[in-house]
């Protein structure tokens, strides 16, 4: 039984860019469309897309590289969990490493990244950071 199913689709990520693979196959659900849609604005995924090859909706995220097959993802990391969630207001959202990395958020208005989020002057729930 998983009960953190958004910890299971960034260690997937993180287990996939160790090995270098050029996808990963991660179980579909709304929120972590909103992560895959986000991480693909920022910058740090080719693209992605929902697949239902098997029995269940999977998402299949291209992971994306440097020219000399550098990182792009160096850490992600998982912020607010099932036993303590983190909400932040739009004021107390930092740069991440001075703006190289980013912080992604659930809002009422969806999964956004802290920079949005500063724009629109939304909180939320700190999801997970990423450089």
């Amino acid at each position: 039984m998983m009960t953190d199913p958004i910890a299971d689709m960034l260690t997937r990520i993180r287990n996939a860019v160790r090995v270098e693979r050029a996808t990963v196959e991660v179980p579909a659900s709304k929120v972590k469309r909103g992560l895959a849609e986000v991480l693909k604005r920022e910058g740090y995924i080719w693209d992605w897309a929902e697949t239902t090859e098997s029995k269940f909706p999977q998402l299949r995220i291209d992971l994306k590289y440097g020219p000399n097959g550098e990182r792009v993802i160096r850490h992600i990391k998982r912020v607010s969990k099932p036993g303590r969630r983190i909400y932040n207001r739009a004021s107390e959202l930092k740069p991440v490493l001075n703006g190289l990395g980013i912080t992604i958020i659930s809002t009422s208005r969806g999964v956004i990244s802290d920079r949005e989020a500063r724009q629109r002057n939304l909180g939320g729930e700190v999801l997970c950071q990423i450089w």
